[in-house]
């Protein structure tokens, strides 16, 4: 018996939600007195899973598994699961698993517990999730054998459990049928903070007045290390790119600190965000709804207060460089 947890590595690389899925998993094997298995594909540098407590890693590598193909990579996982005995199996909160984990499920007969936000009770397995658009929380109890749990974002937080991993190259089974579906080409953002990897998102709204007026917006997120991001309004308007727009219609955010800069707060948009452990809004209003979901809230011309605020944000890094 085992808990497996799969991180999926970008380019040679490990994401922070690879690591946050490696420290639930283990803490999940310490509750069921079993042992932690990573599973990667394609690997990066493994050593920094085992700051994480992955006690075993299994290695898969392969030319035609260079790039993500959701059924090629659930059979990866299946076979991975089989080969450890594992009785529970943790996915992360990316794009990507929102695709592998029904396969998987399905192939394995488990159940299968989405944004899942608690360690689980025991006997019985239930695990605490968010459902209706983050604004509840339900208890689920999983009773299959197998047990798939997908990790919420930003839910459980890195814990550095550095322990002395074995590694092991593993070559599942594939076949034809696994690639019916390939990828013709993938776009990537290069040079900036991705909204997906974000600790920090600065987001803008219709309050901006136009596409002109961005260079502030981007000029805070440089200052913070931070995403930028949109309201959905202005993504219909093109101001900024559809990949940008955040809210429930756009990207989910659950990032440490969100900044919305003139966006009124309509549901929709609260709906994708509510899940960032911060959330600052700067708008001119004092009606908008954003302030009653705030954290910390500035009523003030956005033209005022962002360009007084970068000011201050740089006098700070300057006295603690």
């Amino acid at each position: 018996m085992s808990v497996l947890v799969f991180a999926e590595s970008s380019e040679g690389k490990y994401k922070k939600t690879n690591f946050e899925a490696t420290s639930y998993g283990k803490k999940v094997a310490e509750l069921l007195n079993t042992n932690l298995v990573v599973l990667t594909i394609n690997p990066g540098d493994t050593a920094t899973l085992s700051n994480y407590g992955a006690e075993k890693i299994l290695k898969v590598s392969g030319d035609k598994l260079a790039t993500f193909n959701a059924k090629a990579y659930a059979d990866v996982v299946v076979q991975a699961v089989e080969k450890e005995n594992a009785t529970v199996v943790v996915l992360d909160a990316n794009a990507n698993s929102l695709y592998l984990a029904p396969l998987v499920a399905a192939n394995l007969q488990a159940g299968y517990a989405s944004n899942v936000v608690s360690l689980p009770e025991i006997n019985p397995f239930s695990v605490k999730r968010k459902a209706f658009s983050n604004k509840a929380l339900n208890h689920t109890e999983i009773k299959t054998e197998c047990k798939i749990i997908g990790l919420a974002k930003n839910s459980f937080g890195l814990v550095e459990n550095k322990v002395s991993s074995v590694e092991e190259d593993f070559s599942p089974t594939l076949n034809d049928a696994d690639f019916s579906i390939k990828s013709t080409s993938i776009d990537k953002t290069t040079g900036k903070v991705t909204i997906a990897d974000a600790d920090i998102v600065v987001s803008g709204g219709r309050g901006l007045k136009g596409p002109e007026n961005w260079g502030m917006i981007e000029e805070l997120a440089d200052v913070l290390g931070a995403a930028t991001a949109c309201s959905k309004p202005v993504s219909d308007l093109g101001w900024r790119p559809h990949s940008e727009h955040v809210g429930q219609t756009g990207k989910p955010v659950a990032s440490n600190l969100y900044i919305a800069v003139g966006i009124s707060g309509a549901i929709q948009h609260l709906a994708g965000v509510n899940s960032s452990k911060v959330k600052v809004v700067i708008n001119s209003d004092p009606e908008a709804p954003f302030f009653k979901a705030a954290d910390y809230g500035i009523v003030g011309d956005a033209f005022e207060v962002v360009p007084k605020l970068i000011e201050k944000l740089k006098e700070f890094k300057a006295q603690n460089a």
